[in-house]
């Protein structure tokens, strides 16, 4: 059975299993605090090009989008993000279980634009009766999106510049962030990154880790006591080198990149078959994931040997599925894909 569902189905890289395995019986300190973490922290400081960045490593993606939501919003606020954002979607109501609404506003192909952003807090400062309202707080958005599509640089920087004149943090969840730097023909890079939000962060557990994320703080605005607060949203590992030897290994020798451009090659053939044989595509997508328009009798076919994600109806008899490519995915999956296509 071939495994297209998501890009988590595999464990981790075989260099980071070799790494965990020689220093298995290292006796090092807790939380962080340990050589591998702190060395961790340097490479992707230089990675960012922001040797000031302040960097803490956190268990997974859903913890990940709660700590620093709930450490970054005002009280009094909830945090702004396109409708189909992930941590509207499929985050279960962890934002809104901190006492943070989520605010929505329509996007595109699953982007948040500056423009709607813009006219939608204009609107909510211009009502007389805002201060009975929730506050627009903090500004979400992902790269990739949940569609696999990308921000340009230009487009960062125009929500960044809408954010601040709102007095709004920018958060970037960078759950599958090595798929859209890899992309082919992005013009953004994790300097811009750096460079252009607030608060970002690395996603491992998408991209060849185990598990665990990188927040990185790129303006001195790390949250007061941010250790005891992830610890507070259970996102504190006790083994924490686990997670510093685990990305010391990613940002060695380009591997979190090499890794990830392995998933869009992939993605790519599986695209290309698919416009041979006439499969609509829903999103312009140049990473790991692919949105197609299948019928029932075509789902239920693939399905015998293919795992595929579900995304919506599409009308009365067809879907939306997504076939999702990962950093371990061989050229003898895809080829056995593209077969039974």
């Amino acid at each position: 059975m071939l495994n297209f569902v998501n890009d988590y189905s595999e464990g981790a890289d075989p260099s980071i299993l070799k790494r965990l395995a020689e220093t298995n019986m290292d006796q090092l300190p807790g939380y962080g605090g340990d050589e591998y973490t702190a060395h961790a922290k340097k490479r992707i400081r230089q990675a960012c090009g922001c040797p000031e960045a302040d960097v803490w490593f956190l268990v997974g993606g859903t913890q990940t989008n709660q700590t620093v939501i709930d450490t970054i919003t005002p009280r009094w606020a909830g945090v702004v993000a396109a409708t189909n954002g992930h941590v509207n979607v499929h985050e279960a109501g962890a934002i809104e279980s901190t006492g943070h609404k989520v605010l929505t506003v329509p996007g595109h192909e699953g982007k948040l634009d500056p423009d709607r952003l813009d006219r939608f807090c204009a609107d909510f400062y211009a009502d007389g009766n805002y201060e009975h309202m929730v506050f627009p707080g903090a500004v979400y958005i992902s790269h990739p999106t949940e569609y696999g599509t990308l921000y340009s640089k230009a487009e960062l920087e125009a929500i960044a510049k809408v954010a601040h004149r709102y007095d709004m943090p920018l958060f970037l969840d960078g759950a599958r962030l090595g798929y859209g730097l890899a992309a082919e023909g992005t013009d953004v890079t994790l300097e811009d990154i750096a460079r252009i939000t607030d608060v970002f962060y690395i996603g491992g557990t998408k991209v060849g880790a185990l598990f665990g994320e990188a927040v990185v703080f790129t303006k001195g605005n790390t949250p007061k006591h941010f250790l005891t607060l992830i610890k507070q949203h259970g996102a504190l590992l006790a083994k924490g080198w686990l997670l510093g030897l685990q990305f010391d290994t990613l940002f060695t020798d380009d591997l979190y990149i090499r890794i990830a451009r392995n998933a869009n090659n992939m993605a790519a053939q599986i695209r290309t078959a698919l416009d041979a044989r006439g499969y609509r595509r829903v999103y312009h997508s140049t990473t790991n994931q692919t949105f197609i328009v299948m019928s029932q009798p075509t789902i239920d076919r693939l399905s015998e040997g293919v795992g595929m994600g579900f995304l919506e109806k599409y009308d009365d008899t067809r879907s939306v599925m997504r076939i999702c490519t990962s950093w371990a995915t061989t050229q003898g999956h895809v080829d056995q894909l593209i077969s039974l296509l």
